[in-house]
C-alpha cells in the first residue's frame, strides 16, 4: 500500500532513510546514492543518478514507487521546486535545518555543507581567471586610495580585507565609517581612486548608489556581486561573480572570502618588495610593543 507523499524534500529523505532496512539490496543501494548526494536530485538525470549509483534507472523508478510516488519524475518534483524557490524561502529553509537536528541528521548537514562550500570554491575558480584578478590587483595597488564597501554580511569581510590590504599597500581603507553613509567615504575620492564594493541579493541600496556616485566622479570600481545581473556589475570595470549557494538559512560567504584573499595574494605579489617591508615592519613594531602574547617576560 503506498504511503503518503512527503511534502518536501526533507521529508522524502527522512522517509527514504527511515525505509531503508525493508529494502532489497538494490534498492537500499539506490537509496543510499539519494541520501548522499540529495542535492544532485534535482539537476541530474535518472540515467546519470542510477550510472552514478551503479544500479539500473528501473532501480529508482522501483525506489520511487516504493515511497508512492508515480515513478522518479515525480519523486525528483519536491527537489526541483526547492531549487526554483531557491534561498528565498528562508522559513522553510530553516525548519528543515531544525527538523535535521531533531531527526539525528546532522551528519547529512555536515556532508550538504561541506558540499556546498566546496561547490562554490570550485565555481568561483573555474568561472574566474587570474587575468581578471591581477586587473583588480593592479587597479589597487596603482590606486591613490582603495575605498572597500560592505554592508551587512559583507561588512566585517570588507573590513578585515582594508585591513590587511593596508598592511602592504597602506592606501586600503573600508567604508562606511562609524555612523556615517557609505556615499559619505567618497566625498574626497576622485578619478585617481578605486572602489571596492560588494553587495548581495537582496541588494542594499547603499551600495548601489556609492557605485553610481563612484562612476559620477570617474573612479574605477571592482564589483563583487552574486549575479551577473547585480546593478553594481553593470557599471563595473573590474566584475567579480561569487557564488553564494549554502544548504542553510544565512548566504554562504565562503567562496567570497577566497576571492578577497585571492586578490590579497595578487596585491602582495604586484606591489613588490616594499610590501613585503611593509608587512615585516608593521608585525615587527606590533612585537616591540609587546602587542603580541608572549611567554617570555617584558
Amino acid at each position: 500500500m503506498n504511503v503518503p507523499l512527503p511534502k518536501s524534500p526533507a521529508e522524502v529523505l527522512t522517509e527514504l532513510a527511515n525505509r531503508l532496512s525493508s529494502f532489497t539490496p538494490e534498492l537500499q543501494k539506490a537509496a543510499t546514492h539519494i541520501l548522499e548526494n540529495s542535492n544532485l536530485v534535482s539537476v541530474s538525470s535518472i540515467r546519470k543518478m542510477a550510472q552514478d549509483a551503479d544500479v539500473k534507472p528501473n532501480t529508482l523508478v522501483r525506489m520511487a514507487r516504493t515511497l508512492g510516488f508515480e515513478g522518479y519524475e515525480d519523486f525528483r518534483k519536491p527537489f526541483r521546486e526547492q531549487v526554483i524557490r531557491g534561498r528565498e524561502d528562508f522559513p522553510d529553509r530553516a525548519r528543515w535545518l531544525q527538523s535535521l537536528s531533531k531527526g539525528g541528521k546532522l551528519a547529512s548537514l555536515y556532508a550538504d555543507m561541506a558540499a556546498a562550500s566546496i561547490e562554490n570554491i570550485e565555481s568561483l575558480f573555474s568561472d574566474t581567471d587570474a587575468k581578471s584578478v591581477k586587473a583588480a590587483a593592479d587597479a589597487v595597488i596603482k590606486a591613490r586610495t582603495t575605498y572597500v564597501l560592505g554592508v551587512g554580511i559583507a561588512n566585517v569581510i570588507a573590513g578585515n580585507f582594508a585591513y590587511l590590504a593596508g598592511m602592504a599597500v597602506g592606501s586600503v581603507v573600508a567604508i562606511p565609517r562609524d555612523g556615517s553613509l557609505p556615499v559619505d567615504g567618497l566625498v574626497r575620492a576622485d578619478k585617481n581612486d578605486v572602489l571596492m564594493a560588494m553587495t548581495f541579493k537582496p541588494y542594499r541600496r547603499e551600495v548601489v548608489e556609492a557605485v553610481d556616485v563612484a562612476v559620477a566622479h570617474g573612479m574605477k570600481v571592482i564589483g563583487i556581486s552574486d549575479s551577473p545581473a547585480s546593478p553594481i556589475l553593470a557599471k563595473a570595470r573590474h566584475r567579480f561573480v561569487v557564488p553564494m549557494d549554502t544548504p542553510q538559512f544565512f548566504t554562504s560567504t565562503v567562496a567570497l572570502t577566497a576571492l578577497l584573499e585571492t586578490i590579497m595574494a595578487f596585491v602582495v605579489a604586484e606591489a613588490g618588495p616594499e610590501a613585503v617591508s611593509n608587512i615585516e615592519r608593521f608585525h615587527r613594531r606590533r612585537h616591540e610593543l609587546g602587542i603580541y602574547w608572549s611567554e617570555e617576560p617584558r
